[in-house]
């Protein structure tokens, strides 16, 4: 086999929902901001903690009295952010701080609209900017700005509330995402490379003999590099599989259907891949399978029936 190509990189972005209940203590919360009331809750030794929480975290001890804060806070601590990314508070620079509200032990954190760094400091006073449309999240907060008042930090105590709102807050839906630049590295890149021209390659464990596909660079048993390149497949063997019933988002494709670990010919472990060109109720262990390529080549978008007899199980039980 030829050397490795120059390791490849690439901007990558995981991305995914995330649904989830509230229970009494943040619904009132969610609910308080969607009604522009800034709520904490006070534990069994008198200090107020915003955002609230369901348990003490000195204790453990279940906490459930809401207190109603003051909108005007302090900052304790800050951090500039001068080239914001999308979806977070605001899209010009800013700063991002921990907050303190008057009447609370503890600080909130949300980003701060100020015309620079050097006007932001710690002990600085600032107060909520509410958005124009509330939802019940904590983007009903737009952001922190600066606030000058001759009130001192203290001077408006917590008040008692019950935490009852018409509509409540029941469930969010927060959307994670995560924006970095991936290198697979030298044994992935060739591997990769392989794939853009057909190919499928593996590396071999110069102790073990066991050839990884896709190679990691390391035998994850031995501990020593491999570096020796091997062609494997096309074609393999289904080893395992589990049958999908839930439609992914923007995945076109219809449910029921097959993914599987395919051990291909040559290879020391199995991969996983789709299973098309067959029905998925007769989809099976020892199943011969081949790729079928995506439209532009570059992987194989599903494999499907060789045609050939079914594998012996003999002869990749050691694959499972």
């Amino acid at each position: 086999m030829t050397s490795a190509p120059e390791t490849l990189s690439a901007p990558l972005v995981v991305e995914f929902p995330f649904t989830r209940s509230l229970g009494p203590v943040q619904s009132a919360f969610l609910t308080g901001l969607r009604e522009r009331t800034l709520l904490g809750v006070r534990t069994e030794a008198g200090r107020v903690l915003v955002p609230p929480v369901e348990y003490d975290p000195e204790t453990a001890a279940e906490l459930g009295e809401l207190v109603e804060l003051a909108t005007t806070g302090t900052v304790t601590t800050w951090a500039w952010n001068p080239d914001p990314r999308p979806g977070q508070p605001l899209q010009t620079p800013f700063a991002w701080v921990l907050v303190r509200p008057d009447g609370a032990d503890t600080a909130l954190l949300h980003a701060l609209d100020a015309p620079g760094p050097d006007a932001v400091r710690t002990g600085m006073r600032v107060r909520v900017r509410w958005a124009a449309e509330r939802t019940g999240a904590l983007t009903d907060i737009a952001c922190f700005e600066p606030y000058e008042d001759t009130d001192a930090p203290d001077a408006t105590a917590p008040r008692a509330h019950d935490g009852r709102f018409e509509d409540p807050v029941t469930g969010i839906v927060a959307h994670a995402r995560l924006d970095y630049t991936y290198s697979p590295g030298r044994a992935q890149t060739g591997y990769l490379q392989g794939l853009a021209e057909r190919r499928t390659v593996g590396e071999r464990c110069p102790s073990c003999a066991k050839v990884y596909v896709p190679p990691r660079g390391a035998c994850p048993t031995c501990g020593v590099a491999t570096t020796d390149r091997v062609e494997v497949g096309p074609r393999g063997t289904v080893t395992t599989y589990c049958i999908v019933n839930i439609k992914a988002k923007n995945l076109d494709i219809e449910v029921p259907y097959v993914y599987a670990h395919i051990a291909l010919d040559g290879a020391g472990l199995a991969l996983h891949g789709r299973i098309g060109g067959i029905p998925y109720d007769q989809v099976r262990m020892g199943l011969r399978v081949e790729p079928v390529w995506s439209e532009d080549g570059r992987y194989p978008d599903h494999y499907r029936p060789s045609g050939e007899p079914d594998a012996d199980y003999d002869t990749y039980k050691e694959l499972l």
